[in-house]
């Protein structure tokens, strides 16, 4: 079973980080890391393949500077090889755009019989990627999966509601986005961060897959503004004298939540 996986390269939450105040959007000219979001479908595709008892996880990831600090934790973790668009023409790219990238890197691989992607990124938030990939590779498309089994030539998921979850089943190939805690991702052994350094990683453009490159003049989206957060304000303390739970019910009916 070959399965791809769409991972992300963010800058790392943990470090101070910084606006170019000429797009409104984090600087991404360091090092970046994996979308923590990401792990748990490399980790799925791994799991997925040692079931199988064949076949291989490869990954496909856009980046700048051909930045692969990310997609090498990835590797470390078992994946075997990459595609990894890097193109300065590609920045600011919105959704769509990424998506016609990421499935021609996908077609780039060839036989994939899966295709993993993270619900959303944690720098980004829209949560549409998977889908349009799907929609652009003539595939089924799953979201929101919290259990995925393969059965021959369909797939099992158990996908995430509000209400609790759905039983769904697919042929394959199929698309399907996986949430946060559907596995445990492993920690690259020393051995795999080792072999990671000399996995392949197959560096192209834009050109290399024939999209045309959008970037920020073909976005279908512009940043007009960034603030920052309001300060949480201090909550209302309620004494306890015999009849508080009247001043709490009158507190919740003018928040109209009861």
């Amino acid at each position: 079973m070959n399965v791809v996986v769409c991972v992300k390269q963010i800058p790392d939450p943990a470090a101070p980080s910084a606006l170019d105040p000429s797009t409104k959007t984090l600087k991404r000219e360091g090092k970046l890391i994996l979308d923590e979001s990401d792990s748990y479908g490399v980790e799925m595709a791994l799991q997925l393949v040692d079931t199988a008892g064949s076949g291989e996880v490869s990954l496909v990831s856009m980046a700048p500077n051909g930045e692969t600090s990310g997609l090498r934790t990835a590797l470390a973790m078992g994946a075997v090889k990459a595609v990894l668009v890097s193109d300065p023409a590609l920045q600011g790219s919105d959704a769509l755009t990424t998506a016609k990238v990421l499935a021609k890197a996908i077609e780039r691989i060839g036989g994939a019989d899966l295709v993993i992607a993270a619900t959303e990124s944690t720098d980004g938030y829209t949560g549409t990627v998977p889908e349009q990939i799907a929609e652009l590779l003539g595939l089924p498309s799953v979201t929101f999966a919290k259990h995925v089994a393969v059965d021959g030539s369909s797939l099992k998921v158990q996908r995430q509601t509000e209400e609790g979850f759905d039983d769904v089943t697919s042929p394959l190939p199929a698309v399907i986005s996986v949430t946060a805690g559907v596995v445990e991702p492993r920690y690259p052994s020393f051995k795999g961060i080792m072999a990671a350094k000399s996995k392949p990683v197959d560096e192209v453009t834009a050109a290399d897959l024939g999209v045309t490159a959008a970037g920020w003049a073909g976005a279908g989206q512009e940043i007009v503004d960034v603030a920052a957060a309001e300060a949480r304000q201090a909550g209302e303390i309620v004494e306890d004298d015999g009849e508080a739970f009247g001043k709490i019910v009158e507190f919740l009916e003018n928040l109209k939540v009861i």
